[in-house]
């Protein structure tokens, strides 16, 4: 989902009542960014309070090379990551994943083995249907095994768009809530739903009820079930006792617009770009009794720092012998404090771009290769904003391009190099820059490898349902990442 996909961040259709009214009742962050424009390695920086390039979910194969976990990656989340669920489990805590886990799907990734206690969902993108020879479809799990897969027992169906997993994936919400508060258990409750991702879809009841379509047909379910999320922890007395915060792992697909694509509202192009448009996130805190009604915070925030924030709130510290990106928001949150820290912005194992304040200075440009536009891919559809969205990767680290966010959301101006605006902001940034690159300690990059053999050809419980496939012998390749 993108930035301008929620009515309070200004979409113009009102069609997300509920999470509008959210923002009412908490706390609009507007300044609020993914730690990557696509979506593995975002979820691995939400998980661990890490950048992906220090926890391993990123590719040396080229140069700023998105990538992420496909059915044929070797790689995935390492045992020496520390993830949110393992810590919280510290102070007694009971861990729930629902919808897109995405952080590798062999079985020593599983989300269980990394502090979840339970899953309703799948390890990959719900893409197919495949043809169980060639491909795999995509399974789904409860807990330790898969009960089934996309488009053989969970149907997705391509012509209308209906599909109801999001109503699966509410319920599991409610009855998880439920069973917690009637145990007394402190609970966190990870709602990874992906019906705005490409292919879109929604349940019977929403089906061409949008103004924008399909996509708005998914967006409006995903808000009705925020709404009944928030609503039940109301009716069963436990809302002055949870935080919930509402993000998106990047901004959105405008490679799929205008049909099956959202709106990054002013900023420029979409997810797998590190421009605004793929990396500034709609973001909204919610905690009644405690975030005072209706705030607007302009704290540069990050899905890094729930991990670091989700800590403060349980009385845990965030592990001190690694690198921990995070800073807790909730000075921000609870008392309107402005936090002094920079946002890096990375693609694959380039830093190619950092926020300061209210400039972005851009190391490196790029929005996708010529051979890949020319065959109708692109990321920033309708907005060519000349030497910006360069098709040609520009290295700009001796005279970084300069904008100012608070005039020029858009990054349509770059500031001249002359002007003493430009050397004053840049003085600052350089110094940002160089201390981060100086502590820089790469992980070991997870997404190189690809081998077809390692495909969900027979996961956890498939003897059961009869749905094991054979895999074909193993032959690992160099993962190949065109953006």
């Amino acid at each position: 989902m993108g930035w301008g996909d929620v009515g309070a961040f200004g979409e113009p259709s009102k069609e997300t009542p509920n999470l509008d009214q959210m923002a009412s009742e908490g706390m609009l962050f507007l300044d609020f960014y993914t730690a990557n424009p696509l979506c593995s390695p975002s979820r691995a920086a939400l998980l661990t309070g890490r950048l992906p390039v220090r926890n391993g979910f990123y590719t040396t194969n080229a140069h700023a090379r998105n990538a992420y976990t496909p059915q044929d990656i070797v790689g995935g989340i390492p045992d020496s990551e520390l993830l949110l669920p393992e810590l919280l489990k510290k102070a007694g805590y009971v861990n729930k994943i629902i919808g897109k886990w995405h952080l590798g799907h062999r079985p020593q990734f599983h989300p269980l083995k990394h502090g979840f206690d339970e899953w309703f969902g799948s390890p990959n993108c719900h893409f197919g249907p495949f043809d169980n020879r060639e491909l795999p479809n995509i399974p789904v799990y409860r807990d330790w095994e898969m009960i089934g897969r996309y488009y053989e027992d969970f149907r997705i169906d391509l012509k209308t768009g209906e599909a109801n997993l999001t109503q699966i994936y509410l319920q599991e919400a409610l009855d998880f809530i439920s069973k917690q508060q009637a145990s007394q258990k402190p609970f966190f409750l990870y709602w990874a739903i992906d019906a705005t991702h490409a292919p879109v879809y929604a349940s019977k009841q929403f089906l061409g009820t949008s103004q924008r379509g399909l996509y708005g047909d998914a967006v409006r379910e995903i808000d009705d079930s925020v709404g009944k999320i928030l609503k039940h922890l109301q009716k069963l007395g436990i809302s002055e006792n949870t935080f919930v915060f509402f993000t998106s792992d990047n901004g959105a697909a405008l490679i799929s617009a205008p049909k099956q694509g959202g709106s990054n509202g002013p900023f420029l192009c979409g997810k797998q770009t590190t421009f605004e448009g793929g990396m500034r996130e709609p973001a909204i805190a919610w905690w009644p009794g405690h975030i005072p009604a209706g705030g607007v915070s302009h704290q540069l925030g990050n899905v890094m720092d729930l991990f670091t924030t989700s800590l403060s709130l349980a009385g845990l510290q965030p592990p001190s012998d690694r690198q921990i990106d995070g800073i807790d928001l909730l000075p921000a949150i609870l008392q309107g404090k402005l936090i002094d820290r920079p946002i890096f912005y990375y693609r694959g194992n380039e830093m190619m771009a950092v926020r300061v304040s209210i400039y972005k200075a851009h190391y490196w440009t790029w929005s996708n290769s010529w051979e890949e536009y020319s065959k109708g891919i692109n990321f920033c559809p309708g907005q060519n904003v000349s030497g910006v969205t360069t098709h040609t990767k520009e290295e700009h680290t001796t005279l970084p391009l300069l904008f100012h966010l608070g005039r020029d959301p858009g990054e349509k101006y770059p500031l001249s190099f002359a002007s003493d605006e430009y050397q004053r902001a840049m003085e600052q940034i350089s110094g940002v820059v160089q201390q981060h690159k100086a502590t820089m300690l790469p992980g070991v990059p997870q997404l190189n490898v690809c081998d077809k053999a390692v495909m969900n050809w027979s996961p956890p419980g498939c003897e059961k349902l009869g749905k094991c496939l054979k895999p074909p012998k193993s032959d690992p390749q160099k993962c190949f990442w065109p953006h």
